[in-house]
């Protein structure tokens, strides 16, 4: 096919792969993105019909669809599991870029810094996620370590692994965070707990937590902020 036969004479399924060949990735619409990503192998339907059904059902939000495990992307007729681990592998690698391009060189001086910089990995997870920014004297980000998902427990968040990671990279201060799915941020006992171990162990190893930071949706709660530190 000639790039310079006109886009609206080609067969519909082909639009979208040659539309971002021709114009780039930009130029597509969520649909057509997500229709590339299915083409292949869909059976009776096109595949922009099947991504049209995919967004209908979540209102057109690609938030709600990154939310989505693979289990749930395979119940929309038209979409199997290659497909739907497709899907959310493309949405990931959307979440980990903004991530990324955060986190790059970034300065921690408050715990709005800190939630600017983890929100964006952490908004749309149906789980916990224990995260750790490691810091350099100059509280410049050095990195952004996972610790734990899943359930949250003191025995499972375990210090050691924290302290570990924060001495090979030679941290001099840490930022704990994780978020809570239910989008509300208000600390449990168990938080507290984890909280107030976590600073003791810093204490001696001369490594100083300087927050925790949960976050909900849209907000977060701060335990500096609150004097809890």
């Amino acid at each position: 096919m000639s790039f310079h036969q006109s886009i609206k004479h080609w067969p519909v399924s082909d639009q979208p792969r040659e539309k971002l060949l021709h114009r780039g990735p930009a130029s597509l619409s969520e649909t057509e993105l997500i229709a590339i990503l299915m083409r292949v192998g869909t059976r009776n339907r096109s595949a922009l019909d099947v991504a049209k059904d995919l967004l209908a059902q979540y209102e057109y939000s690609l938030a709600t669809l990154a939310k989505l495990s693979v289990h749930d992307l395979m119940k929309i007729k038209g979409i199997g599991e290659a497909k739907a681990v497709a899907i959310a592998a493309a949405l990931e690698l959307g979440r980990r870029r903004i991530s990324e391009a955060v986190q790059h060189k970034r300065q921690i001086t408050s715990s709005q810094d800190a939630y600017e910089l983890l929100y964006p990995r952490l908004r749309d997870l149906s789980q916990e996620m224990f995260l750790v920014i490691l810091l350099d004297r100059r509280a410049k980000v050095i990195s952004v370590e996972e610790v734990h998902i899943g359930g949250m427990a003191a025995m499972v968040v375990d210090p050691k692994v924290v302290f570990q990671r924060a001495l090979e990279r030679k941290a001099s201060s840490i930022i704990l965070s994780h978020n809570h799915p239910s989008g509300l941020p208000s600390p449990s006992q168990e938080d507290i707990r984890l909280t107030e171990k976590m600073k003791a162990a810093g204490n001696f190893l001369d490594i100083s937590v300087l927050d925790h930071v949960i976050i909900g949706e849209g907000t977060y709660f701060s335990f500096a902020d609150e004097g809890k530190m």
